[in-house]
């Protein structure tokens, strides 16, 4: 079982990756945003987390940018619905695992989580 911390602004994709996830027997947190995915990252401690790029406030990048400030070593997922080669560029520099594009296949994610987490 591992720890998955879910970031995104929209509660239905949340929801959506929580019950799956947890339905998966992983201990599963979310946050609606960067300030809380901060603040959960600390307290929960995440072995793999899946994140959205475009969020109000602080964005996808500037979450990780400081997430990597604390922690080098945890797996990102960077979901996006917006193809921007520059933020992409940017994210794999941080050390993202990979990216999702939105809408996700729920079955090709689960299967890469499940292959990332494999090899942690």
């Amino acid at each position: 079982m591992a720890k998955i911390l879910i970031v995104d602004d929209q509660l239905g994709v949340r929801r959506l990756l929580f019950e799956t996830f947890r339905e998966d027997q992983h201990e599963v947190e979310m946050a609606a945003n960067g300030v809380e995915a901060l603040r959960l990252f600390e307290s929960f401690g995440p072995d793999l987390i899946l994140m959205d790029m475009k969020m109000p406030g602080m964005n996808g990048l500037e979450t990780l940018e400081r997430i990597r400030a604390l922690n080098r070593q945890v797996g990102v997922i960077m979901m996006t619905a917006y193809g921007d080669i520059q933020n992409m560029e940017q994210a794999k520099d941080l050390g993202i695992l990979c990216y999702m594009g939105k809408p996700f296949d729920l079955f090709e994610l689960r299967e890469r989580v499940g292959a990332i987490l494999k090899a942690i």
